[in-house]
């Protein structure tokens, strides 16, 4: 064969170019989906601020991420995320990998990373700028590359220039910007999806020994931190850890120049709950601040208000932790929603609840449903409702044995929907969910009731109620949702 003007002949002859396109190689691996839990604060907020424990806890609220390898003819890698209103597109060859492959700079999947590498976060600077130039909205611009930031810090570390390419697409049933851990529910999704795709996590899988799926959840978190670290600045590494992990954990910070420590809770029980939005916007930092100035002013009063509530949390994991088989489930959550109550009135003492916040406690204290407590900073945000139990004689009611949120589980179904009407009635925003399930977990291949889940129907669904949906059927039969469960 010889070669004429640079283009291959046969026998002498230039071969006529084909009429016919391209055609794309196959994708490289099926779209899968990771999911992770927000979290809410269950004892102990504002005393956790002043050196004493608190415990907070995955609820069943989620972050979705699907996954899409793009054929080896591609060269991009996408995200959108429809919820916020961000999609955009980096080609890979353009990102700055020299800057990221450094011999000095160069980060491993078992690296243990705690702070960013500000020349890192330099170089991909420019990447970020062009996310979302024609949002005018500063806020909402500020998020979007709060997002991408996380995300390309973790792609660049992580993956190499020969990182297929790929369309991330998040949807997500927590709540924004209200204390929930939405951040770091997305942040965990991310980690734990370029984790598995660089190949350096073992399962998800049903007889993976308790150490090795340990091991698994504690690189998801390290890279989830990452994510936190980009999008908060000095984040706990609480949320993170939670919604990782799922359960609850307890976790207390005595001195700031240190981590805080944290158990997870592993035992801490599966609880229907009701998280509400009061709708009355709050500042964190405001009531923290009012908190400081009430301790500074009087530090022998609320220094016994920050031990009581380190009490109630001590109780509260002491009972969730509690092997005894003379005590019913029943009595358990009770135990728990009277320490709920009492938490609450102590964070009321120091002037971090809200008329609103009242209001809702006055209904459901009047529908006799359960036991309510703001939840977070306070001024306004969210509640959570721990519900009471089904009574004997209405769980005999039910031929099949279930119930609303449950089967023994749940509250009077009459008196819970007079509550829901009402709080709708006064705008209210209601969340049912569970307290205390699974961490993160994966869905390889996305497939749902026999329904390959692609791009065009995770995208078109509409709210959290559609998505919430679509991800509650089941699995393809063998390879349904898969928990690292130590």
């Amino acid at each position: 064969m010889a070669h004429q003007n640079g283009a291959p002949t046969t026998n002498g002859h230039t071969p006529p170019k084909s009429t016919r396109p391209r055609r794309e190689s196959h994708p490289l691996a099926p779209p899968f989906i990771v999911s992770a839990p927000g979290k809410t604060i269950v004892y102990g907020e504002h005393a956790v601020v002043h050196g004493k424990a608190a415990i907070a806890a995955a609820i069943s609220l989620r972050s979705y991420l699907l996954c899409t390898t793009l054929s080896k003819s591609k060269r991009t890698v996408t995200l959108r995320f429809p919820d916020i209103g961000l999609d955009h597109t980096w080609h890979i060859d353009e990102l700055p990998w020299g800057a990221f492959q450094h011999p000095e700079r160069r980060m491993k999947y078992y690296d243990v990373v705690t702070t960013l590498d500000e020349k890192l976060v330099e170089a991909m600077g420019p990447c970020i700028v062009s996310v979302s130039p024609g949002v005018k909205a500063p806020e909402r611009r500020k998020i979007h590359q709060a997002a991408a930031s996380a995300f390309l810090y973790l792609f660049l570390s992580l993956g190499s220039q020969n990182s297929p390419p790929c369309v991330y697409a998040l949807r997500s049933a927590v709540p924004v910007g209200v204390g929930l851990g939405s951040s770091a529910s997305v942040s965990v999704c991310i980690s734990t999806a370029l984790l598995l795709q660089c190949r350096a996590l073992s399962g998800p899988h049903p007889d993976q020994m308790s150490r090795e799926a340990e091991e698994q959840l504690e690189r998801i978190n390290r890279w989830a931190f990452v994510g936190e670290l980009l999008i908060h600045g000095n984040p706990s590494g609480v949320d993170n850890t939670v919604s990782t992990n799922g359960h609850a954990v307890l976790f207390q910070r005595k001195d700031y120049s240190k981590p805080p420590s944290v158990s997870i809770l592993r035992d801490f029980p599966e609880l229907p709950l009701l998280l509400i939005d009061t709708n009355q916007a709050k500042s964190t930092a405001a009531e923290v601040a009012k908190v400081g100035a009430l301790h500074k002013a009087h530090p022998g009063v609320t220094g016994h208000i920050f031990a009581a509530m380190d009490a109630i949390t001590m109780s509260a994991h002491e009972e969730s932790e509690s092997e005894s088989e003379s005590e019913s489930e029943e009595s358990m959550i009770a135990h728990l929603g009277e320490l709920m109550t009492v938490n609450h009135a102590l964070l009321s003492s120091l002037g971090v609840s809200h008329p609103r916040l009242e209001r809702l406690r006055y209904l459901v204290e009047e529908a006799g449903v359960g036991w309510t407590k703001l939840t977070g900073a306070g001024g306004g945000g969210c509640a959570i409702t721990l519900l009471k139990p089904s009574s004997p004689s209405e769980r005999s009611s039910h031929s099949n044995g279930d119930v609303a949120h449950g089967a023994g589980t749940s509250t009077n179904s009459d008196a819970l929907e007079k509550l829901e009407r009402r709080l709708e009635e006064e705008d209210f925003a209601k969340y049912e969910t569970t307290l205390g399930g699974d961490g993160v977990g994966v869905l390889y291949p996305a497939v749902i009731d026999g329904e390959d889940i692609d791009q065009d129907l995770f995208l078109a669904v509409e709210g959290r109620e559609g998505v919430e949906a679509l991800m509650a059927g089941k699995g393809k039969e063998g390879e349904g949702w898969k928990y690292w469960r130590p």
